[in-house]
């Protein structure tokens, strides 16, 4: 029987992220063969939550119709192809960086460290690796970015997939514990409706202090 791996996954508590991350494989072994993960993350430009990246090696005999950019997909169709994803995928791993890193780091280090962490918890430890966007990630792996990346790769539109899917399902966690901020709708970002509850009630734990919107209401004493 084959093991549901969108279903086992145990996402982080995100009342006390961590720097965690998640391996699937397919139980296909490398030997003799040259696998190549496409790598992306969701999350870099929210003002709360972690940045979370996914690499993906696609299996040569699997085809897996409807990928895209994951920003161009329903909610609805992204959740059904990641399904699709973990489960005909030779291997997908997750990586993830706190708000603490991105505070501590730069959004842009924290995203580039999410995907190396995602490519180096893969089972399957790819030969090559095609990033995303136009900077390459603090790994070994030989690798190329390629800047629109998620709308022209396969295994990219499938890592920026899992990786959207994966923030999505946590935000929408941290929205029980947050409920007047909105995040099950906004997932982090800086819509009319967050900033509005950030100049009402102030940030929280998970929001990132080095962005100006959260900055600007650090001191707002919840009601």
């Amino acid at each position: 029987m084959a093991v549901d791996r969108a279903t086992s996954y145990v996402e982080p508590s995100l009342l006390d992220v961590s720097d965690m991350v998640g391996t699937y494989s397919g139980g296909v072994g490398n030997e003799g063969f040259f696998y190549v993960a496409g790598v992306d993350e969701a999350g870099r430009g929210a003002l709360a939550g972690p940045v979370v990246a996914a690499a993906v090696v696609l299996r040569e005999d699997v085809e897996i119709p409807g990928l895209a950019d994951s920003k161009s997909l329903t909610a609805l169709h992204r959740a059904e192809l990641c399904s699709i994803i973990l489960e005909e995928a030779a291997a997908v791993g997750v990586g993830i960086a706190s708000v603490g890193v991105v505070d501590a780091e730069n959004v842009l280090n924290a995203a580039l460290l999410a995907m190396a962490r995602a490519v180096e918890r893969t089972e399957i430890i790819p030969r090559y690796v095609l990033v995303d966007g136009n900077k390459k990630i603090p790994t070994l792996v030989p690798q190329t970015p390629i800047v629109g990346g998620d709308g022209k790769v396969a295994s990219i539109s499938a890592a920026s997939i899992v990786a959207k899917v994966r923030r999505d399902a946590m935000m929408e966690r941290l929205a029980v514990a947050y409920p007047r901020y909105g995040f099950e709708k906004h997932k982090g970002y800086a819509t009319a409706r967050h900033k509005e509850a950030l100049k009402r009630y102030g940030p929280t734990p998970h929001h990132r202090y080095t962005f100006r919107p959260v900055r600007e209401c650090m001191y707002v004493v919840s009601s």
